[in-house]
């Protein structure tokens, strides 16, 4: 069979993923995103994951994807226990040209076994080297992961990564780097709406201050408490700053947030806390409220957040983590500081306040450079090969 661009006969994809929607994460949103384009390209896609909610269906389709929902009695650390999953995935992969698969994944070297004892194509994608606070059981839990990762990247057709700086530091992704093709992440959002941005500066300004955002989960490796620390300095020269937090901040499998509660109450008449905004439009006009966005994260394979608030128009502040200042190396659009430095992010962001013109960039240019069209033919190609059938450029 020959394939051109837009795959003349539909592959039928199965997906493996730990979480899937309602959950809202970077990576759960990549996986969405590209499913639902492949289905949009005439593919059928069928997503395998956790019931991670009791009161999901078992069996539902959204936006043209099928979601099959398994049991999840078990949860250990961030991961889910599925003890149907090797049945369901025998079961699927009857109607299946080609798995993909998320790592990490408790199941993944499972997931890769039986995807090829069965003949069928393995694409997997690695979302970020498993991360976890210190102690006994959290380092067996990385072990253990990394083990099954590393029967799966042996017997996988393709992995993708997320860029060429991560793949070439990732402890994962440096063994099997003859395997590891670069893929930028699905990125898509909204234009903000200029009224609610608006309504929001309103709101959260102290007295016409500057607004500085935080995307994501206030947890450990994303040093939340580096941006509170930072405030000391920033508070004496912009005495009326405000934070906007956005995401969840009371996470049940680590205490970042109760250790931290000094920092939240000293600065608290400076901080907004919204929790998990789930509205990509919500999140776009959150993005273009703020003066810039800063990620102080201690660890961070690429981060979406980054290009969907240059995309609306809002600069970063990045620490240097290989593959987290991909976007703003890339754009110019932000500014890079060492890892573990609430300083340096403080000097940064006044510097951006002090020259905001200098950090803006043309829209066209960001989404040219990380194309969301392109990332889904990019996967296309990849599950297309590794099911067996040829795809022309």
């Amino acid at each position: 069979m020959r394939v051109t661009e837009k795959a003349k006969q539909p592959l039928r994809i199965l997906i493996a993923l730990q979480y899937y929607l309602p959950h809202r994460t970077g990576y759960s949103l990549h996986v969405q995103r590209v499913a639902e384009a492949l289905v949009e390209r005439g593919h059928e896609v069928t997503v395998l994951t956790a019931r991670h909610l009791l009161d999901l269906p078992r069996d539902e389709t959204i936006n043209g994807v099928r979601l099959v929902r398994l049991w999840a009695p078990i949860k250990v650390s961030r991961g889910m226990i599925t003890p149907t999953f090797p049945i369901a995935l025998w079961s699927l992969l009857r109607k299946a040209d080609v798995v993909w698969v998320s790592t990490p994944m408790l199941e993944t070297a499972l997931s890769a076994v039986i995807t090829k004892a069965v003949g069928k194509g393995f694409v997997a994608t690695h979302h970020g080297d498993l991360v976890l606070p210190p102690g006994f059981v959290n380092r067996f839990i990385r072990w253990f992961t990394y083990q099954n990762y590393a029967i799966m990247a042996r017997l996988a057709d393709k992995i993708v990564g997320y860029s060429r700086d991560y793949a070439d530091h990732s402890y994962y992704l440096q063994p099997f780097r003859d395997k590891v093709s670069i893929v930028y992440p699905p990125i898509k959002i909204p234009k903000p709406e200029p009224a609610r941005v608006a309504e929001l500066r309103e709101m959260w300004q102290i007295e016409g201050g500057p607004i500085i955002g935080y995307a994501g989960r206030f947890v450990n490796e994303k040093r939340p408490d580096l941006l509170l620390k930072a405030l000391d300095v920033i508070e004496e020269k912009h005495p009326n700053v405000r934070v906007v937090f956005a995401g969840e901040y009371d996470i049940k499998y680590e205490d970042t947030w109760e250790r931290n509660q000094h920092l939240v109450k000293k600065h608290e008449d400076h901080l907004i806390f919204l929790g998990l905004l789930t509205s990509q439009q919500a999140m776009a006009n959150f993005y273009a409220t703020c003066d810039l966005i800063v990620l102080p994260s201690d660890t961070e394979c690429f981060a979406l957040v980054q290009v969907e608030a240059m995309l609306c128009g809002t600069p970063m502040v990045m620490t240097d983590t290989p593959g987290g200042r991909v976007p703003v190396t890339e754009t110019g659009m932000g500014l890079i500081v060492p890892r573990g430095d609430a300083q340096a992010i403080a000097q940064a962001v006044i510097k951006i306040l002090d020259n905001p013109e200098q950090y803006q960039k043309p829209y066209e240019d960001i989404y040219n450079t990380f194309n969301f069209e392109d990332t889904v033919r990019r996967y296309e190609k990849h599950m297309t090969r590794a099911a067996g059938f040829d795809y022309e450029e």
